[in-house]
């Protein structure tokens, strides 16, 4: 590879098992140097242990969440019956599978976490860059969550205490006890966070069936409050199925793809710890698209029920619960609502990040400072103007989200597939100097295509509630299909650019 830097780190040797999985030669150093860290060098094959059923059960975890749930009552309220929503979801949640297949394949075969698997087609500087995108995406997706388990506290201290807690002054637009139970709910999760990985992998363990047991019992008193089961299938779509449906259709699947752009880029920093291609390719195919679809069809008949019961969908679960009169059901649906926000989190949103600004400055950020990092930038995002409506939720935050993250996986899928065929060379991706350095470590045609598809896919996008106004209005046709877009975009420029200037990448 041309355009290198001299380095005077020596490259480690790799070998290749029979199994096809790669990993640093046995007696070999470790990557060293200002480019690698602890936390950031390979797996060894050794310690990649995780079966089918560990990313099935990683899914019913992450999935089993009360943002899950708002997705899909989301599209209950905004004039979807349960069928069109159910259709929508499980529709989404395939073909989010497969850049999600396609990414993941890095993580078993070298062991590395997304933002050193970024550094092969961004350059090993460059890489900051879709990192630190990927790392603001989870701070807002902290923050949404956050609140949510804010949400929990307060209605369930109101419950308890009374009017002097949920009738308190307000501040900002909410009372000063939602802020102080939205900051108690921040506090636990940062205390969790300093003790370490293995508490929170005990945690996921029983988080996740409880929180489906939890569902279930939501639908069966919303069927017990509407009369039975039939009113909550009875309830008609406000669009039908004609034009109406389909132009709300469209922007509503690519806010679902959005929903998990997020993990289709950084789903090696999981994957890495797999003990083979079949494990990774069966687990999260087995886990991703059947299990949010069942918990999307319990949440659209629980919204459904909803407007049944009270002449108007309920999207939010914990306003929902907070409607009931039992205090024994209040608490149970309140404290699994916490459960279900305290397990996804965790693993969903610091775990990424973490690694992500870890990537930034290896010798100087930690995992466990990336992470509180993360949970500080997560205020200053202010995720309760994002979870604030459904339209906003759906249509802004996760048509972004989509737009700009399935811009960075065109450009991953295009490097490691279509242009190095998967043969990666372990030692270069921590080192100046070597076939990922580039120019000064970035690699512009990356950086090129990054930019081209990130404009088309949200340049005409409505960015309300957060500003009001499309910043380039020319290319609103497009923001319906922000996600589509920005892979499909980034993918062929990138592919074009790097052939075009004679550049291919060279096999290792």
């Amino acid at each position: 590879m041309t355009e290198t830097a001299p380095t005077a780190i020596p490259p480690s040797a790799q070998v290749t098992l029979a199994d096809g999985r790669v990993e640093i030669a046995p007696g070999a150093p470790a990557p060293s140097g200002p480019y690698a860290n602890e936390d950031l060098l390979p797996v060894p094959a050794a310690k990649r242990t995780w079966t089918t059923y560990n990313f099935s059960a990683l899914w019913v975890g992450m999935a089993h969440n009360t943002a899950s749930w708002t997705l899909a009552s989301g599209l209950i309220a905004v004039g979807m019956d349960w069928k069109q929503a159910v259709f929508t979801i499980a529709l989404a949640n395939l073909i989010v599978l497969v850049p999600m297949l396609l990414t993941g394949h890095a993580g078993p075969k070298y062991g590395i976490p997304f933002p050193v698997f970024a550094r092969a087609s961004f350059g090993v500087r460059g890489a900051n860059l879709p990192a630190v995108v990927r790392a603001l995406v989870a701070c807002g997706w902290f923050g949404i969550q956050t609140w949510i388990g804010g949400e929990a506290i307060f209605f369930l201290a109101g419950k308890l205490i009374g009017d002097r807690w949920s009738g308190a002054a307000h501040i900002g637009g909410y009372a000063w006890t939602m802020w102080l139970s939205f900051a108690i709910f921040w506090a636990l999760q940062v205390a969790i966070i300093l003790r370490g990985m293995e508490t929170i992998r005990r945690f996921e363990n029983w988080a996740a069936p409880f929180v489906l047991v939890g569902a279930f019992v939501m639908l069966w008193w919303m069927s017990d409050q509407a009369g039975g089961v039939g009113p909550l299938f009875d309830q008609p779509s406000k669009l039908g199925w004609g034009g109406d449906f389909w132009k709300l259709f469209w922007p509503s699947l690519m806010g679902m793809i959005g929903f998990w752009s997020t993990l289709s880029l950084n789903i090696p920093d999981f994957t890495r710890y797999g003990r083979s291609q079949r494990a990774q390719t069966l687990g999260q195919a087995f886990g991703l698209p059947t299990t949010m679809t069942l918990f999307a069809f319990l949440s659209v008949l629980v919204t459904s029920g909803s407007q049944a019961v009270y002449g108007e969908p309920v999207w939010d679960p914990v306003q929902l619960a907070a409607k009931t009169d039992n205090v024994v059901g209040l608490i149970y649906a309140l404290v699994t609502v916490l459960v279900a926000t305290l397990s996804v989190n965790i693993a969903a949103n610091l775990v990424s990040p973490a690694f992500d600004f870890s990537n930034v400055a290896p010798r100087k950020v930690s995992f466990r400072t990336g992470a509180l990092i993360t949970a500080v930038l997560a205020v200053l995002i202010f995720p309760w103007r994002l979870y604030s409506d459904p339209q906003g939720y759906i249509f802004t935050w996760l048509g972004l989200v989509g737009g700009l993250l399935g811009t960075v996986a065109g450009i991953l899928v295009a490097d490691y597939w279509f242009l190095r065929r998967t043969r990666l060379d372990l030692a270069d991706l921590y080192r100046a100097g070597g076939r990922y350095w580039y120019a000064g470590g970035w690699n512009w045609r990356a950086v090129a295509a990054f930019m081209v598809g990130g404009v088309l896919a949200v340049g005409g996008a409505d960015f309300h509630p957060l500003i009001d106004g499309r910043p380039i209005p020319a290319l609103s046709p497009l923001a319906d299909y922000g996600w589509a877009v920005g892979l499909g975009t980034s993918l062929v420029l990138y592919v074009v650019l790097t052939l075009a200037s004679g550049k291919r990448p060279a096999a290792a």
